[in-house]
């Protein structure tokens, strides 16, 4: 093995097996986030990032593999799959790096650190307001640690691992960069994801034995029970039962097998699909509310439907014709001509989603806290969209990166980012718009309307922590504002009133409420009543949102 410089077949390897090590380590990241909540979180929107851009480099042939087409595809992949703002910024690290080095066919200690430069350089432009801490100081640390040694140090395996040891022990500093850090008792998950990635490429440098064949293009992940066509055809069980249910931890290997065998005892037909957050459930059965108490045991469900089998027939002619509906729908908006105005919003919830569609959102993007869509979910909705100017809601702090990005790589449209951070503020943006506006007066009466509005989410701890000076401990209720933790406690509609609590002020006039997937129309008439009373001059609003993981999301303006 040369030891001074690396080809293209090398850094490939590198790659791959510093995408694998940021996969297998993935919750362990996620466990690191700050905020206790039940997110996507960092260690999986780095890790779909990364993976985006591993299924293209997988995709061309040994015998094809050159710097610049394994460069484009590192840079185009990770670019389009970014989720997150981890993602993002990981995803404009490998865009400045490949930039650095796409040209050279062999790359020495110099050529990579001026590269390394490069791509702290563009990662540092994609964020409007860069803090330190971050991965950002872990990649600039690095980067600067390699332009410090370049010139002394030849043999790459010295270059690589001092870069790694100095990132270390930055990574480690990144709690007294940032308060809360040090108050939550842990490091940047963005960093310590980027210092797995070198990790696993100094692995690949070194010769270890790496599994490709877990990221060929188009795996399916999750382990599958699949369905054969003859129990397909057989119809034993009256009722095809589909369900998620969202983990309260992953299931270990046994409880899986567990649940697969249990479902086999009640019907046919399983498929069950597991991940680290939820089991996607599919049954035909006789008795529905069996594996529906099943799936209790794990979680909570979410998303259950029944369908009478002898009605499948029936149900399949319909959505054939809904399918030829949508089609000639898509064909006949096709033909429209393009309008001035358009607007894409995330929502995540049935009830949202159609508060948006009153407002005039053209395309919906599902997804939020739960499940961060990624740039290539935000060029598809823009191709979908005929206007002009098109506005994007991002409505989660966590998206507007990627909407950045989608923006940035759009050429034919006018694209403009609102960047609201919560649903509530993506609502008050979309009334403040006016169609008679320029595109940049309309952008900035929509930031202003959304400055009015104050958030709070009303969720549940997923481990025990301290955050704001309040002791967190697993299966709390908690109250999210716009800048942190307003309220903690066992009782969730207490939580709810004293996050409205900090929230109110003397001049705000509105509280509106909207409630989860989860929630009963019970507690909803209860937490209504407290707050008429508490707040008898106020206008109260309640919303079926119909969102998962917060049971109520509150704006106060």
């Amino acid at each position: 093995m040369n030891n001074t410089t690396i080809d293209a077949v090398m850094l490939s390897r590198m790659f791959l097996s510093g995408a694998r090590n940021l996969e297998s380590k993935k919750e362990w990241i996620n466990e690191l986030n700050v905020f206790p909540v039940p997110d996507g979180d960092t260690g999986t929107n780095m890790s779909l990032t990364i993976i985006s851009a591993v299924q293209e480099v997988c995709a061309i042939k040994d015998e094809d593999l050159t710097m610049e087409g394994l460069c484009k595809a590192i840079s185009s992949g990770s670019l389009r799959g970014a989720r997150g703002n981890s993602g993002v910024i990981l995803s404009q690290l490998l865009r400045g790096l490949t930039r650095g080095v796409r040209d050279h066919h062999q790359l020495d200690a110099k050529m990579l650190a001026a590269a390394m430069e490069k791509a702290v350089e563009t990662a540092y432009k994609a964020v409007m307001k860069p803090k330190e801490g971050t991965i950002l100081t872990v990649a600039r640390e690095a980067a600067e640690k390699a332009t410090e040694i370049c010139e002394d140090v030849n043999d790459l395996e010295t270059f690589f691992r001092e870069i790694i040891v100095h990132a270390e022990e930055t990574l480690l500093k990144t709690p007294d960069m940032l308060p809360v850090l040090k108050e939550a008792g842990v490091v940047d998950s963005g960093g310590q994801g980027l210092l797995e990635v070198l990790h696993g490429a100094l692995d690949g440098y070194m010769g270890k034995d790496i599994d490709y064949a877990r990221f060929s293009p188009g795996e399916a992940r999750p382990a599958v029970t699949k369905i054969s066509e003859d129990t397909e055809k057989e119809i034993k069980f009256g009722y095809c039962t589909e369900f998620i249910v969202l983990l309260k931890k992953p299931l270990s290997e046994e409880e899986e097998d567990e649940f697969k065998a249990f479902l086999n005892s009640i019907g046919d037909s399983i498929v069950l699909v597991a991940d680290d957050e939820i089991v996607k459930v599919h049954v035909h059965t006789n008795h529905p509310g069996q594996a529906f108490e099943k799936g209790l045991t794990y979680g909570e469900l979410s998303r259950m439907k029944v369908d009478n089998m002898r009605e499948e027939h029936q149900e399949k002619l319909i959505k054939d014709a809904e399918k030829l509906a949508r089609i000639q729908a898509e064909e006949d908006e096709a033909k429209k001509p393009m309008k001035e105005y358009g607007f894409i919003s995330v929502s995540s919830g049935d009830g949202l989603s159609e508060i948006f569609r009153e407002l005039g959102v053209d395309y919906l993007i599902e997804g939020g806290q739960t499940m961060n869509p990624s740039t290539d979910d935000m060029l598809k909705a823009i191709k979908h969209v005929r206007a002009k100017t098109i506005f994007i809601l991002p409505n989660n702090k966590n998206i507007i990166l990627a909407a950045n990005q989608a923006r940035d790589l759009t050429k034919d449209k006018k694209i403009m980012v609102v960047p609201t951070k919560t649903i509530p503020q993506g609502i008050s943006a979309m009334i403040g718009f006016m169609e008679e506006n320029s595109p940049e007066d309309n952008l900035s009466a929509m930031e202003e309307a959304m400055s009015y509005v104050k958030t709070g989410q009303i969720t549940y701890a997923v481990r025990d922590t301290r955050l704001n000076n309040k002791e967190i401990h697993e299966g709390d209720f908690m109250g999210v504002g716009d800048n942190g933790i307003l309220a903690v406690g066992e009782d969730r509609i207490q939580v709810a009133l004293d996050t409205l609590e900090a929230m109110t002020t003397e001049e705000a006039g509105v509280i509106s409420v909207y409630y989860g997937a989860e929630t009963t129309e019970e507690e909803v008439e209860e937490l209504n009543q407290k707050i008429t009373k508490a707040y008898p001059d106020m206008e109260i609003v309640i919303n079926p949102g119909g969102q998962p993981v917060y049971y109520y999301i509150l704006s106060v303006e």
